[in-house]
């Protein structure tokens, strides 16, 4: 534990959701990897059935209050062991990009069939006031996988230094601001684990098509931010 604490990526650009729960969450079970010699891919793995298990029962199973605990508990034991993975490959020392790939992959299938599990469910159990909420998960898979895909290839397309040059770092460093509390709760409705608790609503189908409403609401209107960021941020002079 003391050892992983010190293997954490950066907070900035991260929700206190994932801040202060998921990655201690990931923590504790990468602790408990470790031990067992699970391989990061094998955790990576361990959260794919978890979060697939969720999104099966979403689709087969008419909505309950049973059902919605059940649903978010899978979706959010996944979402911890997803930040277990990095974190025990950082801490076996073998981060690979094989691994990466497959963490990446899970992450945008999950994403994708949650949103398809939600249209079924809507089209099999649910009575819903028109046809039209049908085009809802459609329109959240969409801009979920928007926000996902554009943030991973923004992050790849940005420089990680002056461009052909092999020089040694300088010797001193300007310090690295802390990351801002502000940007952090303005994240929360983008933040996977948070939204995860809108299925706790599965129980009244009015509360959940409520929420899930405000959910997608949140996402697109972060997704017109984000694209307007990221096309500024690689659009500079010095991003290549």
């Amino acid at each position: 534990m003391r050892e992983l604490r010190g293997a954490q990526k950066t907070a900035k650009g991260v929700s206190l959701y994932s801040r202060h729960l998921n990655r201690p969450a990931g923590r504790v079970l990468a602790a408990g990897a470790y031990p067992l010699r699970l391989t990061p891919n094998q955790v990576t793995l361990i959260s794919a059935v978890c979060s697939f298990a969720g999104i099966a029962a979403l689709a087969l199973f008419s909505p309950s209050w049973p059902l919605a605990l059940g649903v978010w508990a899978a979706l959010a034991v996944g979402f911890a062991f997803d930040s277990a993975d990095g974190q025990l490959a950082r801490l076996r020392g073998e981060s690979s990009a094989a691994g990466e790939w497959l963490d990446h992959v899970v992450d945008c299938a999950k994403i994708t069939a949650l949103h398809a599990a939600v249209l079924v469910s809507f089209h099999r159990f649910f009575e819903l006031p028109s046809s039209g909420w049908l085009l809802l998960p459609l329109a959240f898979q969409f801009a979920a996988v928007l926000i996902f895909f554009g943030g991973l290839l923004t992050d790849k397309l940005k420089p990680r230094g002056p461009a052909g040059q092999g020089a040694a770092a300088p010797p001193t460093r300007p310090a690295v601001p802390p990351p801002s509390r502000l940007r952090a709760v303005a994240l929360l409705p983008v933040d996977y684990g948070v939204f995860c608790a809108v299925f706790l609503l599965l129980g009244s189908e009015r509360a959940f098509l409520g929420g899930y409403a405000a959910f997608f609401a949140a996402h697109a209107l972060f997704l017109v931010a984000f694209l307007v960021k990221w096309f500024r941020e690689l659009s500079a002079p010095n991003a290549g």
